[in-house]
């Protein structure tokens, strides 16, 4: 509820406030009637009206925070806001292809994440999937404009050609004295704050 009680030296009465498309609402009630302010049952019908007001606005917030989130936002490289195309280190040192799905839920109101094997999948359907996905909780029709817009808004083949390189694993190193120490490709030094790996005897 918006409803806020002012009592300022030029009024005295409810003020209802609700921002809308990025644009405030607001009115105000006064309590005050011929300069006297009122009291009991007028003074209660005042604000029954401003709480009755501000739900009207609530439901025209709502909707429009709804159409809001149902509009689909493509940057400048032409990728959906909400689908990411990454990569995910597998178990067997491969890089997976996917679709991560991250958006706010007009079901759930919560936060909703999912991700797509494209290599499970294929491109085509991995991305169908994505977008059905996120139209089900944005509330997108199937049959509509903006549904086929996502369905085209398809990313190109060209996205697996080039997969980022997996980080090189540690390598045990062999000392002059016969002795195997932990090293990173970065540097074998320990480090500042840090205590050296223990030696392992064969």
């Amino acid at each position: 509820m918006s409803v806020e009680l002012l009592n300022l030296r030029r009024f005295h009465g409810y003020r209802v406030r609700r921002q809308i498309d990025n644009e405030t609402y607001q009115e105000y009630f006064s309590l005050k009637i011929g300069g006297r302010l009122m009291h009991g049952a007028a003074r209660a019908e005042v604000r029954r009206q401003a709480e009755d007001r501000d739900a009207e606005l609530a439901v025209t917030q709502r909707a429009a925070r709804e159409r809001a989130m149902r509009e689909v936002h493509v940057d400048s490289d032409g990728h959906v806001r909400g689908i990411l195309f990454r990569w995910k280190n597998g178990r067997n040192g491969r890089r997976t292809p996917l679709f991560q799905v991250g958006i706010t839920s007009l079901l759930s109101g919560n936060v909703v994440n999912t991700t797509v094997s494209i290599r499970l999948h294929g491109l085509d359907e991995a991305w169908r999937r994505a977008v059905d996905f996120y139209a089900r909780h944005r509330r997108i029709p199937t049959g509509s404009d903006t549904y086929r817009k996502l369905l085209r808004l398809k990313p190109p083949p060209t996205i697996l050609e080039h997969a980022p390189p997996i980080a090189a694993a540690r390598q045990p190193r062999v000392d002059h004295d016969g002795r195997t120490t932990a090293s990173s490709p970065a540097s074998d030094s320990p480090g500042p704050g840090k205590a050296p790996v223990r030696a392992l005897r064969h």
